[in-house]
């Protein structure tokens, strides 16, 4: 007979696992609040780090591996479980340091989950724990990189191309140096690799941050001409040219950085290129550089105009766009801008703001997508009420007659879309209790 006493289970051990729901599958529209349930768990194990660290880490061990264990039982296509898990390495690692557990240790549990990983949690996992790993865990996690790393390069010396070991270890070792801020080891790897054109955006980060702003713009104006190999234009491209101009403004060359958000400007004109423009126009030259700006967007795709223009109260020249669009154009615009851009228009151009409530009305109907007929119906309404306003009842007559032309199969809305056109009332739902209490058997009435 065992007279032992039985160990006892930490509370917040219990807590994680019924938290985590075992055996119950978590579908898509219920995981984020399941992670948000989850993770107030793992903020209670967060507020134990600095009193009880070693029972803090093996929490956090036994959290790790229990969302592995969940993982089959969850549909996580919004990612929320797997940042979760991230965010649990993290307090992990610093529990672990708050411990002073040997370093090294540390590094290879890390790089064990790395090497396996079947659902992706650490996919991003160098990145995560650099940002909480001390001076001597990044030392001892870089030091064994390397060791995965080395191998490989001295296999790929013979090929022409790296292989997927050197790609993958490289790139989780610069990802490290970076957490290090250890530019010149960065620079020394890259010499023994394919540099790309994020290197030299990390690079000239590494140097920014050192304040050595010749050195930081060098390296940009090396990316810049690497990503000219590329197909096309990637982020890393427009964040180096951002900093390029940063960096040629803080080095006295304001010019230098006008003409390059320009140039940029006159091939992209949008309100994100606008508002790079006149970061670097002198004060005394807004209203020109505005004037400008504006006459250059005449040349940009209309999407784009609108937004800018929207943004920039350009009123007049909106309008008399939108005037000069196409059906076909304005069909083509999203719902997301057309919307709040005929609301925009309604009491101070009717007509403008007619042609756009139809062509919402057109997109849905031309798809054919039933669903939506509700909301086409609403738009199309408010459509003929603009034209009427306007005074354009021959554009609203036309808009019917092609409407009958062309959609007469589609049933489900052309029986709204006869009732508006004839101006009946619209039917209006009966409250949802009353429709339910009329399903109910009516008694008898008594004699």
């Amino acid at each position: 007979m065992n007279n032992g006493k039985r160990k006892q289970i930490d509370p917040l051990e219990n807590a994680i696992e019924a938290s985590l729901s075992p055996g119950s599958f978590i579908s898509y529209n219920s995981a984020w609040s399941f992670v948000d349930d989850v993770q107030g768990v793992a903020d209670d194990i967060g507020k134990i780090i600095k009193k009880e660290p070693d029972r803090a880490a093996s929490l956090y061990e036994t959290f790790i591996a229990a969302c592995h264990e969940k993982a089959d039982e969850i549909d996580d296509s919004g990612g929320n479980f797997g940042m979760l898990v991230e965010d649990l390495f993290q307090g992990w690692v610093k529990a672990r340091q708050g411990a002073k557990h040997d370093p090294d240790e540390t590094a290879k549990m890390l790089l064990a989950w790395m090497e396996d990983d079947p659902y992706g949690f650490c996919f991003d996992l160098d990145r995560e724990v650099g940002k909480v790993l001390d001076k001597k865990g990044l030392e001892a996690f870089i030091h064994l990189v390397r060791s995965k790393l080395e191998p490989s390069m001295i296999k790929d010396k013979k090929k022409s191309s790296p292989s997927y070991p050197s790609r993958r270890w490289g790139g989780v070792l610069k990802t490290l140096l970076v957490s290090q801020r250890n530019v010149d080891a960065y620079i020394a790897l890259c010499q023994q690799t394919e540099l790309q054109t994020k290197d030299c955006l990390a690079i000239a980060k590494l140097f920014r941050t050192r304040r050595r702003s010749e050195d930081a713009l060098s390296w940009v104006e090396r990316g810049l001409v690497i990503a000219q190999t590329e197909s096309r234009q990637s982020y890393n491209e427009h964040e180096l040219l951002q900093m390029r101009r940063e960096l040629q403004a803080k080095l006295g060359r304001s010019e230098d950085a006008l003409n390059s958000a320009w140039s940029e400007y006159e091939a992209y004109p949008s309100t994100f290129t606008y508002n790079e423009l006149m970061r670097y126009v002198p004060a005394t030259g807004k209203m020109t550089w505005h004037q400008k700006a504006m006459e250059e967007s005449e040349k940009g795709d209309l999407a784009s105009q609108i937004e800018l223009w929207v943004e920039e109260k350009e009123n007049n020249r909106l309008v008399s766009r939108l005037d000069r669009a196409t059906d076909e154009e304005l069909e083509d615009l999203s719902h997301y801008l057309a919307a709040p851009l005929a609301r925009k228009l309604e009491s101070s151009h009717p007509g403008v703001s007619a042609r756009v409530y139809r062509a919402l009305c057109m997109r849905i109907v031309n798809a054919g997508k039933s669903k939506y007929y509700k909301a086409a119906l609403d738009h199309i309404e408010h459509a003929g009420k603009c034209y009427t306003k306007a005074g354009l009842d021959a554009d609203w007559w036309a808009v019917v007659a092609d409407v009958r032309k062309r959609h007469f199969r589609k049933k489900g809305f052309m029986a709204g879309f006869e009732d508006i056109v004839s101006g009946e009332a619209k039917h209006v739902e009966p409250p949802f209790l009353d429709r339910a209490k009329a399903r109910w058997p009516r008694q008898p009435k008594s004699r």
